[in-house]
């Protein structure tokens, strides 16, 4: 699902997070949704650049009032999980995130479809339904990321 928001400077559509490519401009784009679904595996990144990806998505994504990300971080090839999924567990259980995500993530393998925590989930935030009914599954490569409403500091 792409992320589309309207530039501010030429009124066509662009990504969130990067610069727009029909006027250059890098002005915060106005939002047309406040979640986003960011693919954090594309482009094959190694682990340390994936958790510095994902450490400037959250900054910017409070920054223009992301409530909700669905972070694909795919699950690796070994059957166990792979690195980037691993290391991406350990930093948000490890509160590296803590100023950004608002303490409530989701690993989707724990939130299978139809199960309470998934219908607890929907209570609060009804417009994730529209992204996560791909899902249905129990995806042990993506998480869910609740953000924070104040970016207390990147």
């Amino acid at each position: 699902m792409a992320n589309q928001a309207e530039c501010p400077d030429c009124g066509n559509m662009r990504t969130l997070i990067k610069q727009c490519p029909h006027c250059g401009s890098e002005n915060f784009p106005i939002l047309s949704s406040d979640t986003i679904e960011i693919n954090i595996k594309q482009e094959r990144p190694y682990v340390e650049e994936a958790l510095e990806r994902l450490t400037v998505y959250l900054r910017k994504s409070l920054d223009v009032g992301i409530r909700a990300i669905i972070l694909i971080h795919g699950y690796g090839s070994s059957g166990e999980g792979g690195r980037i999924k691993w290391a991406i567990h350990d930093a948000l259980e490890n509160n590296r995130y803590s100023d950004r995500v608002d303490e409530e993530y989701h690993f989707w393998e724990n939130v299978a479809y139809g199960s309470a925590p998934y219908h607890d989930l929907l209570k609060r935030r009804p417009r994730l339904k529209r992204y996560l009914k791909r899902f249905k599954e129990g995806n042990a490569g993506m998480i869910v990321l609740l953000l924070g409403s104040v970016n207390k500091s990147a």
